[in-house]
């Protein structure tokens, strides 16, 4: 019998790695700019472009593990992301690293549902389950708030590339943990897999991001932006007709009718909405605007990792007790009460402990709303259905986070675009504007240049006119974002249930016969994979 400690630090590497690589790209933005001269569009989809691909595919790769098996998925997807970021080290332009990304969201896609599948079947009474899913979401958060970090201490030394090479080796540290402690798991009556689902789902969502991040550069109300919105609606009324008619449909979208599981849903979504564009912005800000390192920029967000842990593992024992709607609620009014802090103190000399005190606020939040609805998802769909259930728990997250860097960038793009438009001065050339229109990056490169030429006085105009539009652009984006986890509250007081309900006790000539079940792997805790848990909670 496996040890289930050494399986729950071999599967949390694993998600670790992952959600490390979510964000550890952020930092180098002003590094891509400078070096591969790539313009604010081209960064957001060296971030977009491993989260786009991560979420299209991740329903798929769930299924096809509960079928062919979690472990030997988990195995593929690890060796396919440390060979694809070993490769995004050595690229040399903007549009190689974006394809390299792309791979990369590739092997996540493989590896990041039986993490949470594997977990959820060696894991399988409730409170030991919202233990271990606490600390799930609590390595997960921590990743991603810690990417800037890593990040950040590599650029100090090498360069941008090193924080992809660095990559490989935790990849093969984390496939030989799971290769040695993990046990397989498979579900014994899964089906073939859905081809048209994954089609229509992965056009739809490529086609949507592809629209939000698109629509600052063409216009919202654009004939191609409405268009894209368009098509992208029509996607995916095709796909739920298509899952409803399928005989063995990639995703039962009848299993949203439960609350517990579409609210949760909702909630995971809006959380990491709020998170991934908050740190796509807030890293430029430290870095630009207040002239930190690429490393003092990633310590100086350490306050949302440890925030992040310690919601997480204390708020799924928190929901067992006191209700997930309860706890949920009040994660997301806190991150709303953040954004709207941070809308109204934002300035470019605003104190640090300020900051660090707002992004606890933020954490806290944080890790009270995803880990407590993560395990509501889980606990709503049988462990025969792990991989499919922790699929949708991932997409929610990538959707989320996509979402997020889009729509958030996009409004950011749109503010800051249209403010240094008004205050340029008339007197800075027109190459020169154009250029400080890229980013903000470009803006301070471009001022600077303006010095260098003897026009110290406009240079200065010119920098200060981008950190006034940067931070305009902030502020809208903040309120943006503080809306939609407003928003998200209320539709979490008023849907998540508060507890699941118990399932009733089958009678007993109700089961089956133990020669009547096929042969198929066992959990470390002796567990038949896909067989029902006495008292195991259901949702509504």
């Amino acid at each position: 019998m496996r040890s289930k400690p050494l399986i729950l630090v071999a599967l949390l590497l694993a998600a670790f790695l992952v959600n490390l690589d979510t964000t550890l790209v952020n930092v180098a933005l002003p590094a891509l700019t400078r070096d591969l001269h790539a313009t604010t569009t081209q960064l957001q989809w060296v971030v977009d472009a491993y989260n786009l691909v991560f979420a299209a595919l991740l329903l798929t790769f769930g299924s096809l593990s509960d079928r062919f098996g979690r472990k030997g998925m988990l195995l593929a997807g690890l060796a396919v992301v440390g060979a694809a970021s070993l490769a995004g080290g050595f690229t040399t332009s903007a549009s190689q690293l974006i394809a390299a990304r792309a791979v990369m969201g590739l092997g996540a896609a493989m590896t990041f549902p039986a993490t949470l599948s594997l977990l959820t079947n060696v894991f399988t009474e409730r409170r030991e389950r919202a233990r271990a899913i606490g600390l799930w979401g609590a390595i997960a958060g921590v990743a991603i708030a810690l990417g800037p970090i890593v990040g950040g201490w590599l650029l100090r030394s090498f360069s941008w590339g090193s924080i992809f090479i660095a990559m490989a080796p935790v990849a093969a540290l984390a496939l030989a943990g799971v290769a040695i402690a993990v046990p397989a798991s498979r579900s014994p009556d899964a089906a073939r897999p859905d081809v048209t689902g994954l089609v229509l789902s992965s056009a739809m969502m490529a086609l949507v991001v592809f629209t939000i991040i698109e629509a600052p550069a063409h216009g919202w109300t654009s004939a191609r932006s409405v268009a894209g919105f368009a098509v992208s609606a029509v996607l995916l009324a095709a796909f739920i007709a298509a899952e409803r008619r399928a005989a063995h449909p990639m995703l039962d979208v009848r299993l949203f009718r439960n609350m517990r599981f579409s609210a949760a849903s909702g909630a995971v979504t809006v959380s990491f909405f709020t998170l991934l564009g908050f740190i796509f912005l807030i890293t430029q800000y430290f870095q630009f605007v207040r002239g930190y390192s690429a490393l003092s920029a990633g310590v100086r967000l350490l306050p949302v990792a440890l925030a992040v842990a310690v919601g997480s593992v204390a708020g799924t024992q928190l929901a067992v007790r006191a209700g997930t709607k309860l706890i949920v609620t009040i994660g997301l009014v806190a991150m709303a009460a953040f954004y709207g802090w941070v809308a109204a103190t934002t300035s470019a000399t605003l104190s640090y402990g300020v900051i660090a005190v707002q992004m606890v606020v933020y954490g806290l939040g944080m890790g009270l709303t995803s880990a407590p609805a993560t395990e509501a998802i889980m606990g709503a769909v049988s462990r025969s259905k792990a991989g499919v259930g922790s699929a949708v728990n991932d997409a929610t997250r990538l959707i989320g986070g996509t979402l997020g860097v889009a729509v958030i960038g996009s409004v950011y793009a749109s503010v800051y675009g249209s403010r240094l438009t008004a205050a340029t001065p008339a007197d800075v050339p027109g190459q020169v504007a154009a250029l400080a229109h890229q980013s903000v990056g470009a803006a301070y490169a471009a001022a600077g240049g303006l010095a260098g030429f003897g026009h110290p006085a406009l240079g200065q105009a010119l920098r200060l006119a981008s950190t006034n539009a940067f931070l305009r652009g902030l502020t809208v984006g903040a309120l943006v974002a503080g809306g939609v986890a407003a928003a998200g509250a209320i539709l979490a007081a008023v849907f998540l249930p508060a507890q699941p309900q118990r399932a009733a006790e089958p009678p007993p000539a109700a089961a089956p016969a133990p020669s009547a079940e096929p042969a198929s792997p066992r959990c470390a805790v002796g567990v038949r994979d896909g067989a029902p848990a006495r008292g195991r909670p259901l949702g509504r």
